[in-house]
């Protein structure tokens, strides 16, 4: 049964859509089967995967209005090798439909269900707020994965998102609990960066991943070209971090390590 991670954060720019996309081609450069859920209406993930999202036919919006099942809706990125459930501006009608809908927590998670033996990992880029959307993924996932910079407001906003992880594991989804805490655009000649993360380190332990992604150009500029940065340039040290990242991911499920590439 594959695994479903939430790459969740309600605070915006800190790398939410850049590691869906770049952890899932890393994953799928190891071989794996990886399916991408572009759960925010502004479909980022949809773009960086070098899909139109205005010109898509099915997204995530019929997904949970119930209009089509996943296998209607996912599409095929050939060049990255993953599969994606697409979203645009769409998406933003399906929150506002859901607040009238009985079961509206559940849809995502009943969508996902019976397809999710295809794939090895499912992963989810949700919006950036605590929203119905966030719920959704939330209630759908085995695990969280929390992105954030090592900056003041971080560690503020990060209280508030585990409070309501706790609600959701303790309400909607027993099984849900955080995968880890990532820390992205790292700037190592920053002493303010350095002392947050090594209060994360301090207060989270072995939840936060060993793996730090760097603030790197070519990470930024690969959305731009519809590439994750594994493809666009192999060799830049956000590339490498992510491969870093889905092969610590693997070893702590225990699973073995095929060569990436």
């Amino acid at each position: 049964m594959g695994k479903i991670i939430a790459v969740a954060n309600q605070k915006g720019g800190v790398g939410k859509t850049t590691t869906a996309i770049n952890l899932g081609a890393s994953f799928a450069a190891m071989k794996r089967r990886v399916l991408l859920v572009d759960l925010d209406p502004q479909g980022n993930a949809t773009m960086g995967s070098g899909v139109d999202k205005s010109t898509v036919s099915r997204s995530a919006f019929d997904l949970l209005m119930d209009e089509a099942p996943l296998a209607d809706v996912v599409m095929n990125v050939e060049h990255s090798n993953y599969s994606l459930v697409p979203s645009n501006a769409d998406l933003t009608g399906a929150e506002v439909a859901l607040l009238e809908e009985l079961g509206r927590e559940l849809r995502l998670r009943n969508a996902l269900e019976s397809e999710r033996d295809e794939y090895d990992y499912v992963i989810i880029d949700c919006p950036p707020a605590l929203s119905m959307l966030t719920v959704n993924a939330l209630t759908a996932a085995d695990s969280v994965m929390v992105p954030m910079q090592c900056e003041y407001y971080a560690l503020e906003g990060l209280t508030s998102l585990l409070d309501t992880v706790e609600k959701i594991r303790k309400v909607l989804n027993p099984r849900l609990k955080v995968d880890g805490l990532l820390r992205t655009m790292f700037d190592a000649r920053n002493n303010l960066s350095t002392q947050v993360s090594q209060q994360l380190t301090r207060h989270f332990g072995s939840k936060v991943y060993s793996t730090v992604v760097p603030r790197n150009v070519r990470l930024a500029e690969a959305p731009s070209h519809g590439l994750p940065a594994l493809l666009y340039d192999k060799n830049s040290s956000g590339a490498l971090a992510y491969l870093a990242l889905a092969g610590e991911i693997l070893r702590r499920d225990g699973v073995h390590l095929r060569a990436a590439l």
